[in-house]
Order: structure tokens, then sequence, then C-alpha cells
């Protein structure tokens, strides 16, 4: 019995020093991880609708939709539309304006009301507004680097990379100087968060630069 008693101490004290060093083992923290999210494989069509002045591929896993808003109005053309990506949550705005045509705007006041205003579309006032619309994104981005564009369609334009946590990370514009000018932005349906963001960031700029690359405008009576 005696021995019984002594094992059933010696038992219990094991057990205590095992617990009292496991409570007072360091915190080891986790690495914070994101979900795995599942890419598509690549494959592009060709946008070349009937009327519209300008054709260019794009993928297949994304549908073109015809842009019916802007600030709660029509767009000043019907050749605004939006590439969405259902699969990844994201969205490319594209809005077309010709150069030298007339376009209402929306003016923010300053009790945040938007008034309309008309105004001309110069090839200079839509290259500023471009660069003042990614600015925008300044207090909270890290960055912003512009890149010329100039494809063997003999496109021109400039492209934007926002670093941070921006609401759009690649913004660009497209133009021949004299007719056409078209601008895209992509979007994503969730809280900006650059680092979460990043495979699907480095993935769509593939498609992007796919996109830009086959871009080109119709000539007079190709529509």
């Amino acid at each position: 019995m005696q021995i019984s008693k002594n094992k059933a101490i010696y038992f219990l004290v094991f057990t205590f020093y095992f617990l009292l060093n496991a409570c007072n083992s360091p915190y080891v923290s986790k690495r914070k991880g994101y979900y795995k999210i599942d890419l598509p494989k690549r494959s592009y069509v060709k946008f070349d609708r009937p009327g519209f002045p300008y054709s260019f591929e794009y993928p297949a896993y994304a549908n073109i939709i015809q842009d019916t808003t802007y600030f709660d109005a029509s767009p000043e053309n019907p050749y605004w539309i939006n590439i969405d990506f259902p699969t990844l949550n994201g969205r490319v705005f594209l809005s077309y304006k010709i150069i030298g045509g007339k376009a209402d705007y929306k003016v923010k006041q300053a009790n945040g009301i938007y008034k309309d205003s008309v105004g001309i579309n110069t090839f200079d006032n839509m290259v500023n507004d471009a660069f003042n619309l990614t600015n925008k994104n300044n207090v909270i981005s890290n960055s912003i680097k512009d890149s010329l564009i100039y494809t063997p369609n003999g496109v021109s334009g400039i492209f934007f990379k926002v670093g941070g946590n921006a609401a759009t990370a690649k913004q660009f514009f497209l133009s021949d100087t004299a007719k056409n000018f078209i601008r895209g932005a992509l979007y994503f349906d969730t809280t900006p968060n650059a680092d979460s963001l990043k495979p699907v960031q480095d993935f769509l700029q593939v498609d992007l630069d796919h996109l830009i690359n086959t871009f080109q405008w119709k000539k007079a009576g190709e529509k």
C-alpha cells in the first residue's frame, strides 16, 4: 500500500511539473495566411462589337457588360463597358471619350453634392483627369509609378501602378490624340488589401498587358 501511495505522489508531482512548464512555455505566433485562390487557365477571345470604335482581346473567363450608369447618370456615349471577372471578384472599367466632343461632367460641390456641367473633351484635359484620378490614391498609396505605352498596333498611352491598399492598383489610358480616348481601371469587390490581392493582381496584370497589346482603334467606315 505504501508503494502504491508513493507512486501516486510521484505521478502527481510529475504531472504538476509538466503542466507548469507547459503553461509557462513561450508563445510562438503563427504566420498570417490567406485563402488559396484557384486561378483560371489563360485563353482569350476577341471583342469586336459592331459600331464600337475599338477592338481588343480579353480573357475567356471574363464577361463584357455594358456600363449604363456613371454617378447615377448615363454615360456620354454607348461605348463604355465593364470587363467582369466573376471568379476573381474583379472588374475593369473602360470609359471611352471622343476628343473634341461635348461631355456632361459631374462637378462635386463643397456640400458633397455633384452638379451637372457641360464641357469639351480636349486631349490635354483628359490626360490631366487621368493623372488626377490616379493621384487621388496618394492618401493611402505608398507609390505611384507611370510608364509609357506603345504597342505593335501603334496604340499609345500611359499605365499606372499604384502601391499600397489603393482601391485600384492598375489604371491606364490609351489614345490616338486626335479622336479617341479610353481609360481603364481595375477594381475589386472587396476591401483593398495589397497582400491578399497580390496573387490576383499579378495574374490580371498579364491579362491587362494582353488587352493593351491587342487593342486597336477602328478606322472610319470600319465599324
